[in-house]
């Protein structure tokens, strides 16, 4: 997918992604927790998901990576088993009576984070290294905010800066700059109180600390701080949903007190019936139907019951807000049902090709017999890479007639070898070979994956030309392989179902027959691409197969792109790929282009494939880079 505007060209490291992740979910002893990148870190327990923030991006890879461990450690060892929610909600409630709210919130969140600090150097020691960088590009970072607050006459800001630094000296001897007149007068009554932070115990010290600092600041600060460096999560709740039932009821009273007549004149043929709603402030005709004023409205004698129950089929506005059609038992739809139907959802194996994944199906078509015009277009291709196949074809057999006539060696008789150490090594040596060994089979299978996604509009013809000189060579060769397009389609997808389609042009039942190879004409650009998905659906397969050398090659134009899956495509895609690997099978992809790949195209490709990537700039001239990768692959079949 070609993007003219790209505001946000952020990418996502995904071998970082995958071992955040991993330690993550060792950490929590849980794996369901995720992890999501953020302006701020912070945990959500409710969602078990880490937020780790892009603070620590674009610095050097190891300053990079712990600082996103600390964030990790303080979420999952810290705030998931020593911060309590309740008084932090409580801490929430009491700060929206100051003038200091934003300080106030960025105070907690860091006095927290420094004594969740010391819990985890203490439980975990192996974490001393990845703190003490944290500390130290934190600290660098607040002193230089702290210069740029005083230039720009920021104090709140400024004095923000200096706690920080205060309770992170390594000595209690630290210079201050002079903030303004009232601060400086206070300046010793704050001290005092940051040092009782270092005694803190638990989250109830640590907020009381904080509320008694803010006592005194309020005083002090003529306005609130502008610059947000952290973040704390305002917690819905403590019970199962988070919500009571009096948290849903309107408070706020209606704007008019208008009160409906008992009858109404009827007026002219056109609008003859007046609804109860309208008042004199919705008598004008305008061009807004169906809307809802929840401000405004005039009050009837309509009594809650007066109402019917809801019927299946029944054609409300509000239906939408449930979801699907569905039958109606005359009951609330409870929350706890539709938690335990999501649960199900997910537990009932639907995620097992990726949690990115969980809601996409699967649907497989046949190809079409083909038509004479596409049987013209494949001898058309066929001759076009008629040199590279005999080329091809030509240097496997010279290999094989060479390992035909080759030695066999290690036999019990036969002409004697030139390495006799095994004699004295081995109890029964085979110090003998023989000549005319058997020809080796090729014990081998190809899966091709072509991305037939919109964006291969311009390059899908030159495509499947390389696709042809692929087919072609494996069946001369008689190595099994399936050539398979993928895609999405986009205008079907929800939230809650996404349909992706395989098109096996080639499979491994017809790959020998001569006039299966016109099917691959059939393939077409259609709409978008899941990656991760494709790769794992054909990797089931080819882990069921018997040959003992899996080869799969994915075909692509760039990352992958599908519904709600933009941020965690390359990801997703990546870890399909590295569990492929791990089961054996040589994933390779080959990297379409239609110019010179940029820069952050590379990054993206090398995020999900690693160095097994073949970058081809120009379409046309696809078959004289496929050729020597064919070549290599082939000959690795033959050692």
């Amino acid at each position: 997918m070609r993007r003219f505007i790209q505001f946000n060209d952020e990418q996502v490291d995904a071998s970082l992604y995958m071992e955040l992740t991993d330690l993550t979910k060792t950490l929590a002893a849980d794996q369901d927790y995720q992890i999501q990148f953020g302006a701020h870190s912070y945990l959500d327990s409710h969602s078990k998901v880490v937020y780790i923030s892009h603070f620590w991006q674009h610095r050097p890879e190891e300053q990079c990576k712990n600082g996103m461990k600390s964030d990790v450690f303080l979420r999952v060892i810290g705030n998931a088993n020593y911060t309590e929610e309740a008084i932090v909600a409580d801490y929430h409630k009491y700060i929206k009576k100051t003038t200091i709210q934003s300080f106030a919130k960025q105070l907690m969140m860091m006095a927290e984070d420094l004594r969740l600090e010391e819990i985890c150097k203490r439980e975990r020691p192996g974490t001393k290294r990845v703190f003490q960088q944290r500390r130290f590009m934190l600290r660098r970072y607040f002193s230089t905010q702290l210069q740029v607050n005083l230039e720009q006459s920021r104090f709140s800001d400024a004095l923000f800066n200096v706690c920080y630094l205060l309770l992170t000296a390594a000595s209690p001897i630290i210079s201050l700059p002079f903030l303004n007149e009232s601060i400086s007068f206070a300046m010793p009554i704050i001290r005092q109180q940051l040092s009782a932070f270092y005694e803190t115990t638990n989250t109830r010290a640590t907020s009381d600390q904080c509320l008694a600092l803010i006592d005194v600041l309020q005083e002090v600060l003529d306005a609130d701080m502008l610059q947000t460096y952290f973040h704390l999560p305002v917690l819905i709740g403590h019970g199962e949903n988070g919500l009571a039932f009096t948290d849903l009821k309107r408070k706020d009273p209606l704007q008019n007190r208008d009160i409906a007549k008992e009858e109404e004149e009827r007026g002219a043929e056109r609008l003859a019936e007046k609804m109860d709603m309208w008042h004199r402030e919705t008598k004008e005709i305008g061009r807004t139907f169906f809307s809802f004023d929840l401000e405004k409205g005039t009050q009837t004698r309509l009594g809650s019951d007066g109402g019917r129950e809801e019927d299946e089929g029944d054609p409300t506005l509000l239906s939408i807000a449930k979801g699907s059609n569905r039958r109606s038992v005359r009951n609330d739809y409870d929350e706890i049902e539709e938690a335990a139907l999501h649960r199900n959802i997910v537990k009932s194996g639907h995620d097992k090709y990726g949690f990115a994944n969980r809601f996409a199906s699967s649907i497989f078509l046949t190809p079409a017999h083909p038509t004479s015009e596409e049987m013209d277009t494949y001898r058309t291709y066929k001759q076009k890479i008629a040199t590279h196949l005999k080329k091809l074809v030509n240097m496997i057999q010279k290999t094989l007639e060479q390992k035909q006539t080759g030695p066999r060696k290690n036999v019990h008789y036969g002409s004697l070898d030139q390495k006799l150490v095994r004699y004295f090594t081995e109890e029964y040596p085979r110090l003998f070979y023989k000549k005319n060994a058997p020809a080796p089979e090729l014990d081998a299978v190809f899966m091709l994956l072509v991305d037939c996604s919109a964006s291969m509009a311009d390059k899908m013809e030159q495509t499947k030309l390389g696709i042809v000189l692929f087919h072609e060579a494996l069946r001369l060769l008689r190595i099994q392989h399936e050539i398979v397009g993928f895609w999405e389609d986009t205008s079907s997808s929800t939230t809650e179902k996404q349909p992706n389609y395989f098109f096996p042009v080639v499979s491994n039942v017809n790959c020998f027959h001569k006039k299966q190879g016109a099917a691959i004409m059939q393939l077409k650009p259609e709409e978008d691409n899941r990656d991760g998905y494709a790769i794992r659906k054909v990797t089931e397969n080819l882990k069921a197969r018997y040959e003992k050398q899996k080869f799969l090659l994915i075909f692509s134009d760039g990352e992958p792109a599908a519904f709600h899956y933009d941020q965690n495509g390359i990801v997703d895609t990546h870890e399909a790929v590295l569990n492929a690997r791990k089961q054996g099978i040589i994933v390779m992809n080959v990297f379409l282009s239609n110019g010179t790949i940029e820069e952050r195209q590379k990054r993206t490709i090398e995020n999900i494939y690693g160095k097994y990537s073949v970058p081809v700039s120009n379409i046309d001239e696809l078959p004289d880079i496929l050729y020597p990768l064919l070549k290599k692959l082939i000959g690795q079949i033959l050692k």
